[in-house]
């Protein structure tokens, strides 16, 4: 005989699924310290950017700048250095010496002004120079000019050119003014000129003189003597 069984109702409980916790009570705020920090941390790349931002901005606005060219007045001349008792020396491409210039006082002009090129001028000059097969050539003035590379030469007051012929014989010149191209053996001046040239002296109104073509040209009048060689 089947048996029923009568239970006695429950009461309704709630079922929650899963592992979730019920809320708990809220964390307490944190100290502000930490909140700075925080603060601080998260912002930090920002103001380095900035800072870097501002450092490069402060070295562009005091880093000078390149010198400006200053124009000159036009017609002004004057020296950008000078140097006294000097000795100056110019050696060729194959090392030997080729001129050597001394003076009281040497003044460098190198801005060209009243259009003259760029140049030396020196007081009580005394020059010496060799040209390509060794012969020696000396120049003294009062005053002299010198181009930069020293191959013209522009004599002024008591001018003396003392060299050689192409045989060897000697030569000496002397003018208030002389200009020479040593390198070239050539020495000219449109001024009242004396050349000793072995025994022969000779007094022109001017002088063109190239060694190397062996070629001597007087500007009329001129007086020679010639002196008699000793037996």
């Amino acid at each position: 005989m089947p048996a029923e069984l009568h239970l006695p109702d429950l009461p309704e409980v709630p079922i929650r699924l899963g592992g979730a916790r019920p809320p708990g009570p809220p964390a307490p705020p944190l100290p502000w310290s930490l909140r700075l920090r925080d603060a601080l941390a998260s912002y930090l790349p920002l103001l380095l950017m900035g800072a870097l931002a501002l450092a490069s901005w402060w070295l562009a606005r005091n880093t000078p700048g390149a010198p400006t060219a200053v124009e000159r007045p036009a017609g002004r001349d004057t020296p950008d250095y000078t140097m006294r008792r000097f000795v100056v020396q110019h050696f060729g491409a194959d090392g030997w010496l080729r001129v050597q210039i001394e003076g009281r006082e040497l003044r460098h002009f190198a801005d060209g002004a009243g259009g003259q090129p760029e140049r030396v001028e020196v007081d009580e000059l005394a020059l010496r120079a060799w040209d390509d097969q060794g012969r020696l050539t000396t120049a003294s003035a009062r005053r002299g000019t010198v181009s930069v590379d020293a191959r013209v030469v522009r004599l002024a007051g008591g001018a003396e050119v003392i060299g050689s012929d192409s045989a060897g014989r000697p030569v000496e010149i002397r003018s208030e003014f002389l200009e020479a191209r040593l390198q070239e053996g050539l020495v000219q001046t449109d001024q009242p000129v004396e050349l000793r040239h072995g025994s022969q002296q000779l007094v022109a109104a001017g002088l063109l003189w190239d060694r190397e073509r062996a070629l001597l040209r007087f500007d009329g009048p001129v007086r020679a003597r010639i002196e008699r060689a000793a037996r």
